[in-house]
């Protein structure tokens, strides 16, 4: 087994997932330094990455996204049979780039007051819940919202 200390920067794939005993993992999506000169149908590397170091498994589960251009250093596996990711144990990760937002176009959920609501573009109903969660009603349509939650807040005397 062939392992070295790196650094390599790269792209999150997927959003980053929790693992056995307090680490996290993630794939890191990598490009030649030389882009330019390779064959435009030329494979992406994929670096399959691990951390146990609960300061980097904290960020990774609860501040990256996918999209996001992340220099990580670490020690470097490369696999022995072909076709299988390389793995990195990260001990150090540092976010040279943030994804944009994403712009969310099917489905947005909206908050009024102690209230939330999410409109489908398929659908004209709306789901209606508390702040907390509770189920309050579908509203036929966005204009019929209002009228939801001032007769849930009449039969719950105010209670979101």
């Amino acid at each position: 087994m062939d392992t070295k200390h790196c650094a390599v920067d790269g792209w999150v794939d997927a959003i980053p997932a929790p693992g056995p005993r307090g680490t996290a993992t993630f794939d890191l999506i990598v490009r030649p330094a030389d882009a330019d000169t390779v064959a435009p149908d030329a494979p992406d590397t994929v670096v399959a990455c691990t951390s146990e170091n609960p300061r980097i498994t904290h960020e990774l589960l609860n501040g990256i996204q996918p999209g996001d251009l992340l220099r990580v250093t670490g020690t470097l596996v490369q696999s022995q049979a072909p076709g299988e990711s390389a793995r990195l144990t990260v001990d150090a990760l540092e976010v040279l780039e943030a994804a944009l937002i994403p712009v969310l176009r099917d489905m947005v959920m909206d908050r009024y007051g102690d209230y939330c609501v999410i409109f489908d573009g398929d659908r004209d109903q709306v789901p209606v819940f508390t702040s907390l969660g509770q189920w309050v009603g579908l509203a036929d349509n966005p204009d019929a919202i209002a009228t939801l939650i001032d007769i849930h807040e009449r039969v719950n005397g105010g209670d979101a």
